[in-house]
């Protein structure tokens, strides 16, 4: 991709995606043709819904890349699908992390897979009762997640733990309390403080801020930076908000029925979008 951020001239990505697919049903001879005309997303012949088709991305070690697009555009099940939570249905991920991005991750056995989910990457999800046990205090979270890593040491992982809540400012007198106890906005730090545990180079964020007031939504977005200058982990941001994608990421791929229409930094985007879609988006901002 020609108008890809690089950070030196020899630094590999430490997420490279090419091809990823992801179809709900099995295709037929008209939509598996990558040329296929669909309804949206869905084969007009067989009702296969094409929920990804033919994504490729790279991010870089340090950057925050954006994925912009509406409901039902691909890019939450994208992520779902770099996590584990979807199978892909066809295509290569690689990590850099992970034995030096030697291996497609989408070939991992279910082992594999969950050493990767606990130790390459963090993720956080839009709705918190996906990502929190919220009956476990929030300590007990942030233990589990070191705990599926291999943690055994109690008075480790308790360190590690109001170490983390005390960096995104969750008080060490709510350690023991349960998230369901919390607001949207403190379920959501409670969720980043998770993710972090294993101290993972790639953080996946899914819609992080929606459903939040907007003072809750800038003091998480003012979190993600934060942790971005402190700790230097990569990043990619789902949002449908491409205010959100302007504060955060280096640059912005914009989806639509599944499909990866623009890509760029996120000011050449902002500044002279080219498909009519995101022509659409930016100006809504206006």
């Amino acid at each position: 991709m020609s108008d890809e951020r690089r950070f030196g001239d020899d630094e590999q990505p430490c997420l490279s995606v090419r091809h990823l697919t992801k179809r709900f049903g099995a295709g037929c001879a008209h939509c598996l043709d990558p040329a296929a005309q669909l309804e949206r997303n869905v084969c007009p012949r067989c009702k296969t819904v094409h929920a990804v088709r033919d994504a490729s991305l790279d991010v870089f070690p340090g950057e925050i890349v954006g994925i912009v697009g509406e409901s039902g555009s691909g890019k939450s099940t994208l992520m779902k699908c770099l996590y584990f939570d979807e199978e892909a249905t066809g295509g290569d991920v690689r990590a850099l992390p992970c034995g030096n991005g030697a291996a497609n991750l989408l070939t991992l056995s279910p082992q594999h897979r969950r050493a990767v989910r606990n130790t390459v990457f963090g993720m956080v999800y839009q709705n918190p009762y996906l990502g929190l046990r919220m009956d476990f205090s929030s300590l007990s979270n942030i233990a589990e997640q070191m705990i599926a890593a291999g943690g055994r040491n109690v008075g480790a992982m308790r360190g590690r733990g109001e170490e983390l809540l005390s960096r995104v400012n969750i008080p060490l007198s709510r350690a023991s309390c349960a998230p369901r106890l919390f607001s949207g906005g403190m379920q959501q730090r409670v969720q980043i403080a998770k993710a972090l545990s294993n101290n993972p180079p790639i953080l996946l964020l899914d819609e992080v801020t929606t459903g939040l007031d907007l003072s809750v939504q800038a003091s998480v977005l003012d979190l993600i930076q934060q942790i971005r200058r402190d700790s230097n982990v990569s990043m990619l941001v789902v949002s449908h908000d491409l205010g959100v994608i302007r504060m955060l990421a280096d640059r912005t791929l914009v989806m639509l029925d599944g499909r990866v229409i623009e890509s760029g930094l996120t000011d050449q985007i902002l500044e002279d979008p080219q498909h009519p879609y995101t022509q659409q988006l930016v100006y809504s901002l206006l």
